[in-house]
């Protein structure tokens, strides 16, 4: 079953879930690794209801008690969206590993939950479970998604200092972004500077990314030309610099940076999102028309729009410091405001509706959600390319820190 877990780790997750259901029609009895291999596969895809039959699975078969199969439970309900039964999973394990603390911390994390992953790494070491480079990176990456800048940078010392561990580009990475999140970006640049090992992509990308948070067109031409020398394909980081140019106004700019990507014959990555019913995917792309429901995910979205226009002008009347960027949530039908309408209509009231988007979720989506997580009184939940957003009456977990 070896191989079953390589297309797990390959990304092939589609493939892996299809040769899952094969087995189950042939009757043929997975094993641990196996499990392991299709569990990966749903974190990845987002596929809570099918991670959910293979855990009744699991347990049916004897394997619960098997620490790996734990962990990659762990990391599959972190990845489904489900905070919750996750922490259930760790708080049962007789024998924490610094594996299933790792996960936990990272879960976190990417959840915007920084503060209780910091708790929870601090306890890990109260516990005595030492950690590793891995582990780090979990937490300096929780400190950043939640706006710890001096706690990520205690922990950063601390890990040279007290564990004696090498940082690496990753750890210097998430360095730079949590500084350049907060608008430290002299003290960004200059750790970069001082690195004593070469900086990759992910380190001049992050420093790229805090430059398009404040608006730093100097720095960002940098960073730009550092990073596309490391990643000259990276389509991401053009799109960015563009980002940044189009918010300044520098039209020269915006037009050369377009120019280049048409030289290197680069194309932006379509942006699709979708929503898990029924154990079935519907997927939809901006504009998209082609979902069966579409005349009905329009229609409900059109009263979307209008209650919401009641709830900007609310804002403009009390003096809501958001209230300009609100006003643009009509801007265009991105793939994740479909996909948001889609799971509103289909599931029960009370229920979350979780998203799973390939990019990065744009800032007129993330008002969108807000509003209509307040609107309709739900629990909006978005997997982007980065982390998870959760949108509950009208604010988001990551506190703007994105």
């Amino acid at each position: 079953m070896q191989w079953f877990l390589g297309y797990a780790q390959n990304g092939l997750a589609s493939e892996v879930l299809d040769l899952y259901k094969r087995m189950e029609f042939e009757g043929i009895c997975p094993d641990a690794v196996t499990y392991v291999g299709v569990l990966s596969s749903c974190a990845n895809l987002g596929a809570q209801t099918v991670g959910s039959q293979v855990e009744h699975r699991i347990e049916s078969s004897g394997l619960s008690c098997n620490p790996f199969l734990k962990n990659a439970l762990i990391n599959m309900h972190v990845r489904c969206g489900n905070l919750l039964k996750a922490r259930g999973i760790f708080d049962r394990m007789s024998e924490k590993t610094l594996v299933s603390w790792t996960a936990m911390i990272g879960g976190y994390g990417v959840h915007g939950q920084g503060e209780v992953a910091v708790r929870l790494f601090d306890e890990m070491i109260r516990s005595g479970v030492t950690p590793d480079q891995t582990a780090f990176v979990c937490v300096l990456s929780a400190c950043s998604h939640a706006g710890l800048s001096d706690k990520g940078l205690e922990y950063f010392e601390a890990m040279k200092n007290q564990y004696k561990l090498h940082p690496g580009p990753e750890h210097y990475s998430c360095v730079v972004d949590l500084l350049g999140r907060v608008g430290r970006l002299k003290e960004a640049r200059e750790l970069i500077d001082s690195m004593p090992v070469e900086a990759d992509g992910a380190v001049w990308g992050a420093l790229l990314g805090a430059c398009k948070i404040h608006k730093n067109v100097g720095l960002a031409e940098i960073a730009f030309q550092r990073v596309i020398e490391l990643e000259p394909e990276n389509v991401g980081y053009y799109v960015l610099l563009s980002n940044i140019y189009s918010d300044a106004g520098n039209i020269d700019g915006l037009v050369k940076v377009r120019l280049m990507m048409r030289e290197q014959k680069l194309k932006k990555e379509p942006g699709h999102s979708y929503v898990e019913h029924k154990g079935k995917i519907h997927l939809f792309i901006a504009g998209d028309r082609e979902h069966p429901q579409t005349e009905e995910i329009y229609r409900m979205l059109d009263k979307l729009e209008d209650l919401m226009t009641g709830v900007v002008m609310a804002q403009k009347n009390n003096g809501d410091s958001e209230k300009e960027a609100v006003a643009e949530t009509g801007v265009g039908v991105h793939s994740e405001k479909l996909a948001a309408v889609f799971g509103l209509l289909n599931t029960d009231a009370g229920t979350d509706v979780v998203i799973i988007k390939n990019l990065r979720i744009c800032r007129d989506c993330h008002l969108f959600m807000k509003l209509v997580s307040k609107i309709v009184e739900r629990q909006l939940v978005v997997r982007d390319a980065t982390r998870f957003h959760h949108f509950k009456n009208g604010v988001c977990s990551c506190k703007e820190h994105w």
